[in-house]
């Protein structure tokens, strides 16, 4: 963008104390995305709540005839968003990797400590271990 005479460094329009805005390119077409999902197999079902005002937004986005359904804009503009929030998402993955690295390494130190490096059972991946009272 500093090519284009935009410096995202330096650009500022957030107030004072307030949460830093995130700049984002979006192209001025959906029709790649649009492709994108013809040519994939919609097989997961993702069951989710809208208020009135989104419900009407997707039926409208039916209407003009760009996408067959309302499933279909759902997961038009859920693709989108998540694309847009990707580095979040990836920082996110990061920190997670992290954290089961740490929690090996706690099982490891665990087992060393408790002098029975193969006796001890490790817990299923996202749920505790059990406590013993």
């Amino acid at each position: 963008m500093a090519g284009q005479g935009f410096d995202l460094d330096t650009l500022c329009c957030t107030p004072e104390g307030a949460a830093p805005l995130k700049v984002v390119c979006v192209p001025s077409s959906l029709r790649e995305s649009v492709e994108e999902m013809g040519g994939a197999a919609r097989d997961q079902v993702v069951m989710v709540r809208v208020d009135t005002e989104t419900s009407k937004t997707l039926d409208a986005w039916v209407e003009t005839g760009a996408v067959k359904s309302r499933s279909e804009a759902a997961a038009l503009f859920i693709r989108e968003g998540l694309k847009v929030r990707d580095q979040e998402l990836k920082d996110l993955r990061d920190a997670l990797a992290d954290v089961e690295q740490a929690k090996s390494k706690l099982r490891d130190k665990a087992r060393q400590v408790l002098g029975a490096e193969d006796d001890v059972e490790e817990p299923a991946t996202g749920s505790p271990a059990p406590s013993e009272e």
